[in-house]
């Protein structure tokens, strides 16, 4: 998708919007995250903090648990905000996170300006590396 196609702002509003749902009593530190998907959805997820900090849930996961619940499809761009609506750069397990649910070349709107998900993770393992492997081998045949 073409970046002139997307509507950032609204994808902007959606991550901001999230941040009203963010639980966070240990950090103080909400995240809202939002991203528009192939077939022209928006979802979006906040941050979900836990006493056990290990397992609290990045922004990133609440969004893709909201892309799967509305139907599932892929992510083709992507915005992630502080309490302040400010970007931020989604850490390295959501990237891999956002990877693994996006089409090919989405788009985020990084610290850095845009960029597709190849640079914000690359040399990155997926489900096509799964495939590769999966199918059988030439010899095979």
């Amino acid at each position: 998708m073409s970046d002139q196609l997307i509507d950032w702002v609204a994808i902007r509003q959606a991550a901001i919007a999230a941040l009203d749902h963010a639980y966070v009593p240990y950090s103080n530190y909400p995240v809202g995250a939002a991203a528009l998907t192939d077939d022209g959805r928006i979802v979006s997820g906040c941050n979900i903090e836990n006493a056990s900090y290990g397992v609290t849930l990045c922004a990133e996961c609440a969004m893709v648990g909201d892309l799967h619940m509305g139907g599932g499809g892929k992510l083709v761009a992507f915005v992630c905000v502080n309490k302040d609506a400010e970007t931020i750069m989604p850490c390295g397990r959501c990237r891999q996170l956002l990877y693994e649910h996006s089409a090919e070349g989405m788009i985020l709107d990084t610290v850095s300006g845009l960029r597709t998900i190849d640079q914000v993770l690359p040399d990155a393992f997926g489900p096509r590396d799964l495939e590769a492997v999966a199918s059988p081998r030439k010899d095979e045949r």
